[in-house]
């Protein structure tokens, strides 16, 4: 089971992408009916929302509700990603964290007590980047820690000036990502899902 980590600040446009990238790999392997999605989704609260966006649309959504993933429910995760390999066995779990979250410390749980692999992908807010940075500074720096990759979004609200100032402070924040620019209101490019998969 190949597991990606979707995280990002709330209002970000992760759901947006992830219902993008859920089609693109089903459709990738539209050969194969085994071929399995499941996301699994982190919400801060008792009822999920955008689960019911993600269910309308025919994926199978789990959740885990009143906490964080990366800590005052990692113990619940552990539990949840375990279930899920082993009775619906998928080829990809998605998990798109709470917008407070940290993916790296959900990795690494994975990691230490099962031996899973993953990647990380963090969502950007481009309309809102510069408002929230100073404030949410060690949010941010701590959501990008470790990511593989960073989508850029809502890339349509801003200049083209402020993107590149946008992309020099993230690569300050963690150089070692690749960035790319998205509008979740738009088809993202399928080398862009490739790159965020591992597959290229």
């Amino acid at each position: 089971m190949k597991i990606l980590i979707l995280g990002g600040f709330l209002g970000s446009g992760k759901t947006s992408l992830l219902l993008q990238l859920a089609y693109y790999i089903t459709g990738r392997s539209a050969h194969d009916p085994e071929y399995k999605v499941v996301i699994l989704e982190n919400e801060v609260g008792e009822e999920g929302i955008d689960d019911k966006l993600l269910r309308g649309n025919g994926y199978r959504v789990e959740n885990l509700f009143s906490g964080c993933a990366c800590c005052t429910l990692s113990g619940e995760l552990l539990t949840a990603v375990h279930n899920i390999q082993e009775q619906m066995k998928p080829d990809w779990l998605i998990l798109e964290t709470t917008g407070l979250a940290y993916p790296h410390l959900i990795q690494k749980n994975l990691a230490d007590s099962m031996h899973l692999t993953s990647r990380i992908c963090v969502v950007t807010d481009a309309s809102r980047w510069e408002h929230l940075l100073t404030p949410l500074h060690q949010l941010i720096s701590g959501q990008l820690t470790n990511a593989d990759t960073v989508l850029v979004n809502k890339t349509d609200l801003v200049t083209s000036d402020l993107l590149n100032k946008m992309e020099q402070q993230i690569s300050e924040i963690n150089p070692h990502p690749k960035i790319f620019q998205t509008s979740a209101n738009q088809p993202v490019s399928h080398s862009i899902w490739d790159f965020v998969l591992g597959v290229i």
